[in-house]
C-alpha cells in the first residue's frame, strides 16, 4: 500500500522539503551507495539481483579485494613503524679547514719519583722472558735497563716539588706472575701464556691468556706500570718537551708553522705528542688547493731511547688524523710512520648526518647524553664510551683506570690499596668489548660526523746519495745530532700530509617511507584493488555514517513503540515518498484503534 502524502487529500499537495532526508530501509540506502559509489563493482551486486550466482560472486570477489587491500595496508605500516632509512650521497667543493694532525714519538718517559719501581718491574720482566723462553731472550733488556740507568741520572723527569711525596712504600707484586698453559690435546708446541686474577676474597680466579708470549709479556707488563704510575700525584707537573726534540721542519702550504699552531701534552704510553690545528679557526690552516705542495710537510725525529722498551715493540712515529676539538684516541686509531722513509698520505674528508629521532639515537653536541664525559673537547662515541667505562670502574672497583681522566674525588687503581682491582677490571673490560655493558645503550652516535679515509704511499728517505748532505742541512738548521751516518736512516722520519681532493663526500639518511611516501602507497593499493580515490573513502565513510544513525532511528522508534499505552504494536516500516520528504508512518489499518500516538506521523525528513 502506497504510505500517504501528507499536506494534502491524495497526495495532491507536494510535502514540504526538509532540510536531511534519509533512508527508508537498510535495502534502500544499500541499494543508493550500490549504483552511485565510486567504488568499480559495487553496482554488479544489484544489477545482478535476480542471477545469485553473480551476486555472490561479486561479493566474494569485493570481500577478497576488501581483505588484499587491509594485507597490503598492514605492510605497509609495519614496514613504516620499523623506521628504516636509505643513504644518500651528495658532492661538496668548497674551500675547507685542514683537519687536526696528531703526532707521538712513542718514547714515554721515565718520572724519578717511581724510577726504582720502574727497575724493580724491569728486573721482574727479565725473570719472566727467562722463565719462558730462555737467558738469551733476556741478556738484551737488561743491557738496556743497565743504559737506562746510568742515562736517567741526567735525563729522568726530576720533581723537586714533590720530593717529600715519596714512593717507597709501593712495593710491586709478584703475585701476577706469568705462567705457560697446555692444552693436554694440543701438545707442547700449542701453549697459552698468562697470569692469575682473583677477586678480593681469592676466588673466582681467572687467567688472561694469549697464544702469543710476546702479547701476554706486554699486557703483563702494562698492567704492572699502571700500578707504579698511579703512585704519581694527579697534579704533577710534566717535564718540558721542546718542539724540536721531535720536529726538525714544520711547514704548511709552503710557509713555517708558527709556535701558536701545535699543542703538546704528554700520552703515558706514545709518549710526548703534539696536535696542529687542534681548534680549526686559524685561517692560517685553511684548505685552498689539493695536492702534496699544499699540505703539512714534517720532518720528524723517530730515535728510540727505549726508555720503557717493554711499553710498545713499534719503532717510529704515531700518526692520527682526526676532526677538530677531538681528544685523539691513539690506541684505537692512527697508523705508526717507520723511520727511514718517507710517507705521503693523502686524505678525503667524507661527512656523515643521521637522522636521529625514530630513525635511530643520534647526539648532536652530546647535551642530552645521560654520561658526563670526562674530556674537554666535543663529544665522540669513544670519549662517551671511555667516560662511562671509567664511571662504572669506580663505581664498582673503587679506583680508575689509569689511562683514562679521573671523576672528581676518584684514585687511579693501585693494587697495594685494592688487592682484587685487576680482577674487576678485566671483568668489566670484557663485558664491554661484549656489549653487554650499557655504555652502549648510553652513547649514542654524533648526528653529524666527519670522517677521513687515508691513502699512504712511501719511499726511502734520505736515499743514499742524498743522505750526506740532507744529514748536514739538518745539523745546520734544525740541531739534528746523529753519532753515525749508519743511523741516518734510522732516527728521521719524513711524512706530507694533503688533500687529494677538495670535494668531500656527505652521506645523509633518509627516511626510506616518509608520510607522504606512505599515502601514495596506499593510494596506489586502494586504486589497484578498487579502482577509486579518496572520494571513495570518504563514500564508505558516509555508508557507516548512515547505518549507525538509521540503527539508532529503529531502536528509537522501538522504544517509543513500546512505551506508548496499550503496548507495542506491529514495527512500523519507513516507507519512503518520491518527492517528499522521508516519514516515519504507520501503515493503515495496522496497530489497535483508537490508541494516541500511533496514528500519529513521525517526521524524519523535515528536522
Amino acid at each position: 500500500m502506497e504510505p500517504e502524502l501528507p499536506g494534502g487529500e491524495g497526495g495532491g499537495e507536494a510535502a514540504e522539503e526538509g532540510l536531511i532526508e534519509f533512508y527508508g530501509s537498510f535495502k534502500e540506502m544499500f541499494e543508493f551507495f550500490c549504483k552511485n559509489s565510486t567504488i568499480h563493482g559495487t553496482v554488479r551486486l544489484v544489477c545482478s539481483g535476480r542471477n545469485r550466482m553473480k551476486t555472490a560472486f561479486w561479493t566474494l570477489l569485493l570481500l577478497a579485494s576488501l581483505a588484499m587491500l587491509y594485507w597490503q595496508f598492514a605492510l605497509m605500516f609495519s614496514q613504516f613503524w620499523a623506521y628504516p632509512v636509505v643513504l644518500t650521497m651528495s658532492m661538496d667543493s668548497e674551500p675547507k679547514m685542514f683537519p687536526a694532525v696528531t703526532i707521538c714519538n712513542l718514547d714515554p718517559s721515565r718520572f724519578e719519583l717511581v724510577s726504582e719501581q720502574l727497575e724493580q718491574l724491569e728486573l721482574m720482566a727479565e725473570e719472566s722472558l727467562t722463565f719462558l723462553y730462555g737467558p738469551k731472550a733476556s741478556a738484551r733488556l737488561a743491557r738496556l735497563r743497565d743504559r737506562n740507568r746510568d742515562r736517567d741520572r741526567d735525563g729522568a723527569i726530576r720533581v723537586q716539588a714533590w720530593a717529600n711525596l715519596s714512593s717507597a712504600g709501593f712495593r710491586l707484586s709478584h703475585n701476577f706472575s706469568l705462567v705457560r698453559m697446555w692444552d693436554p690435546g694440543a701438545g707442547r708446541k700449542h701453549s697459552r701464556v698468562g697470569f692469575r686474577l682473583c677477586n678480593s676474597t681469592g676466588g673466582n680466579c681467572f687467567y688472561t691468556s694469549h697464544p702469543s708470549g710476546m702479547d701476554a709479556l706486554l699486557e703483563w707488563f702494562h698492567f704492572h706500570y699502571m700500578n707504579v704510575m698511579a703512585q704519581l700525584p694527579p697534579g704533577l707537573p710534566r717535564h718540558p718537551q721542546h718542539f724540536q726534540d721531535l720536529v726538525y721542519s714544520c711547514q704548511y702550504d709552503g710557509e713555517p708553522c708558527r709556535p701558536s699552531d701545535h699543542v703538546h701534552f704528554h700520552h703515558p704510553v706514545f709518549g710526548s705528542c703534539y696536535t696542529f690545528n687542534s681548534k680549526g679557526t686559524d685561517p692560517f690552516w685553511a684548505a685552498t688547493k689539493p695536492g702534496i705542495p699544499y699540505g703539512l710537510s714534517l720532518i720528524l725525529r723517530a730515535e728510540q731511547k727505549e726508555h720503557l722498551p717493554l711499553l710498545s715493540t713499534v719503532a717510529g712515529v704515531k700518526v692520527m688524523i682526526h676532526s677538530h676539538n677531538q681528544t685523539p684516541f691513539l690506541e684505537h686509531e692512527g697508523f705508526h710512520i717507520r723511520p727511514g722513509i718517507a710517507t705521503t698520505i693523502g686524505i678525503r674528508q667524507d661527512q656523515v648526518n643521521r637522522l636521529g629521532g625514530n630513525y635511530g639515537r643520534c647526539t648532536t653536541d652530546g647535551a642530552d647524553v645521560a654520561v658526563e664525559l670526562l674530556y674537554n673537547n666535543s663529544y665522540t662515541l669513544q670519549a662517551c664510551l671511555h667516560s662511562c667505562f671509567q664511571r662504572a670502574m669506580v663505581q664498582r672497583c673503587g679506583c680508575g683506570y689509569f689511562y683514562y681522566p679521573l671523576p672528581a674525588g676518584a684514585r687511579y687503581c693501585d693494587y697495594s690499596r685494592q688487592p682484587a682491582w685487576g680482577h674487576c677490571f678485566y671483568q668489566l673490560y670484557s663485558r664491554l668489548r661484549n656489549h653487554r655493558l650499557d655504555c652502549f645503550q648510553h652513547c649514542p652516535k654524533p648526528c653529524r660526523e666527519s670522517l677521513y679515509k687515508v691513502s699512504a704511499g712511501t719511499a726511502k728517505w734520505p736515499s743514499a746519495k742524498s743522505q750526506d748532505w740532507v744529514r748536514q742541512a739538518l745539523r745546520h738548521q734544525n740541531g739534528y745530532n746523529s753519532s753515525s751516518s749508519s743511523s741516518s736512516r734510522r732516527d728521521i722520519a719524513k711524512v706530507t700530509i694533503f688533500y687529494r681532493q677538495l670535494s668531500s663526500q656527505a652521506v645523509h639518511e633518509a627516511p626510506l617511507l616518509s608520510e607522504n611516501l606512505l599515502l601514495s602507497s596506499m593510494g596506489s593499493q586502494w586504486s589497484l584493488w578498487f579502482g577509486s580515490s579518496v572520494l571513495s573513502v570518504v563514500e564508505m565513510l558516509e555508508l557507516l555514517l548512515d547505518t549507525l544513525v538509521l540503527s539508532l532511528l529503529f531502536c528509537l522508534q522501538r522504544l517509543r513503540a513500546r512505551s506508548s499505552p496499550g503496548g507495542p504494536g506491529p514495527a512500523p516500516e519507513l516507507s519512503p515518498a518520491r518527492g517528499n520528504p522521508r516519514e516515519l508512518r504507520e501503515e493503515p489499518g495496522k496497530g489497535p484503534e483508537g490508541a494516541p500516538g500511533l496514528g500519529q506521523e513521525l517526521e524524519l525528513g523535515q528536522l
